[in-house]
């Protein structure tokens, strides 16, 4: 019989999680749902939902460290931080629009769970480099915590960023304490129009290693807009150095034809665009997320477009490609020989139908001795195998 369970404190995950372990029931994890078609289905008849997790432990804007159960909204989060004048860098991503639902609705341990980080990652670093401690459930049914609350703890194995990451595979987070910063006073877009990818993309490459500190780094091909490429460098910070930094760009990467820049405003709704996949989101064609060398990502384009229909765009000045097979197929095996051609790399699919995620290898393959440490990893933390069973890899 199928069971949805609502705990409201650890101490109700822990109780649930041991006796799952004790009936050898699976357990799929979840928060709001948002991120429930990310990865392969999980192969469970019983739901732990998350959300009744909710809420501040501990804010100290002063000391920059927040402290939240996992099954915080993240919209709330952001809001929270947001009126203190303060951000959470790594920018995390909202999956929400691109599978067909509300924006906003994820939660802060699913967050984690999935690593998410957005176009400033290039800067700050992924979500996990964000999170000072942790407190979760193992598939034991074992409360632990690990970490801290000040940005300067580095004893003990490093656990946090051991589950950021695992999908819920590992342990189910209850609290996270996480590093926020400080919101920039103000923001810009430069923008040169109608390179191709080969030469936006190196652009990027060449604001990304000048001093200009550039936040974001995307290439938009002309399909985005229908008319023109838009290659876009982002600025945070104060407006004098901001204002020194453009400057900077514009001699910099003037021999690359015709450019502006956008305001505070046009810049945050532009990134959140492709923070989120917006051009991809009213489709409902496969999606591959593909992490490669920043100078490989053109060649592995320009390499399948000789053998499949695609769209793409390039974040993470070039490093990160976002590609949708515009026929309808996953074409898995020719994603994936093709990053082997450009020097390897990892390439998930993102979205597809259950059964096409059931039936394929939704994360990029791991070589044998890493997951043999996979394997050991799961056996330490979850021995029965209760938690988000199937997730990652099937049978594990």
């Amino acid at each position: 019989m199928e069971a949805t369970l609502k705990p409201q404190s650890a101490q109700d995950v822990e109780d649930a999680v041991r006796w799952a372990a004790a009936e050898d029931q699976p357990l799929e994890i979840v928060g709001q749902g948002s991120k429930r078609d990310l990865g392969r289905p999980v192969q469970s008849a019983h739901v732990l939902d998350l959300s009744g997790l909710s809420g501040v432990e501990s804010y100290e804007p002063a000391e920059l460290v927040l402290t939240v159960k996992a099954g915080t909204p993240i919209a709330e989060v952001e809001k929270l931080v947001d009126d203190n004048g303060q951000e959470l860098s790594f920018e995390p991503m909202d999956y929400g629009p691109l599978f067909g639902k509300p924006a906003g609705k994820g939660t802060i341990g699913g967050v984690l769970a999935a690593n998410l980080s957005g176009p400033r990652r290039i800067r700050a670093g992924a979500a996990r480099d964000h999170v000072l401690g942790m407190e979760a459930v193992s598939g034991r049914g074992e409360i632990f915590r690990s970490g801290g609350k000040v940005v300067k703890n580095v004893t003990g194995y490093d656990l946090p960023r051991t589950l950021c990451g695992s999908y819920g595979t590992l342990a189910v987070a209850t609290s996270v304490t996480l590093k926020v910063n400080p919101k920039p006073e103000t923001a810009v877009t430069f923008v040169l129009t109608g390179l191709d990818d080969l030469d936006g993309v190196k652009a990027l490459c060449e604001a990304m290693g000048s001093s200009a500190e550039v936040s974001g780094a995307a290439h938009l091909p002309s399909w985005v807009e229908g008319d023109r490429s838009r290659t876009l460098l982002r600025l945070e910070g104060f407006q004098s150095s901001v204002d020194y930094r453009l400057k900077t760009l514009k001699e910099l990467l003037g021999g690359y034809g015709t450019h502006e820049s956008l305001n505070r405003d046009e810049t945050d709704k532009l990134w959140k665009d492709v923070r989120d996949l917006a051009f991809f989101a009213k489709r409902s064609t496969p999606v591959w997320r593909i992490s490669v060398a920043p100078t490989a990502g053109p060649q592995l384009v320009a390499r399948l477009k000789a053998a499949i229909e695609l769209d793409a765009i390039y974040d993470w000045s070039g490093g990160l490609v976002w590609l949708t097979c515009t026929d309808g197929d996953t074409h898995q095996a020719k994603i994936r020989m093709a990053l082997d051609a450009v020097g390897g790399g990892h390439a998930t699919l993102v979205r597809a139908d259950a059964s096409t995620r059931s039936n394929l290898d939704v994360f990029q393959p791991q070589p044998a001795p890493l997951a043999a440490l996979s394997r050991r990893l799961k056996e330490q933390f979850d021995p029965k195998g209760v938690l988000n069973p199937g997730r990652m890899v099937t049978g594990m």
